[in-house]
């Protein structure tokens, strides 16, 4: 979490001049994605922003599991558990496969739980 200490406004955060690197602004400017690519990618960040969302992800981050397994695991209903992954299979983000009667679930590929793991890494810092 921030130290509310970094946060005080002193104008140190500011530059003291107004000098624009024009080549620097071109460069990146150069690299910039279009607009309804980073609205694209907000909405894809708000997924991640519920925290039964994010325990279910860190479960099927380590095993895949069915929707019994994933509420027995986390102490909740199987009508919220499926609901929650309605919403993460709709955003691409978990997958599940038939077994039988049961439907296993995984993450769609290893960005997903990359973007998990590095999110845990910064907070624990």
């Amino acid at each position: 979490m921030a130290d509310n200490k970094n946060l005080e406004n002193n104008n140190d955060d500011v530059c003291e001049v107004v000098c624009t690197h024009q080549d620097v602004v071109d460069r990146v400017k150069d690299r910039m994605i279009e607009e309804d690519q980073y609205s694209e990618l907000a909405e894809f960040f708000k997924i991640f922003g519920n925290p039964t969302r994010l325990k279910i992800l860190s479960l099927l981050a380590i095993e895949d599991l069915c929707v019994c397994d994933i509420s027995e695991t986390l102490n909740l209903n199987q009508t919220t558990v499926s609901n929650q992954l309605r919403i993460l299979r709709a955003n691409n983000i978990v997958k599940y496969q038939k077994e039988g009667k049961m439907a296993r679930y995984s993450l769609t590929d290893l960005h997903i739980e990359m973007i998990y793991k590095v999110g845990l890494e910064h907070i624990l810092e």
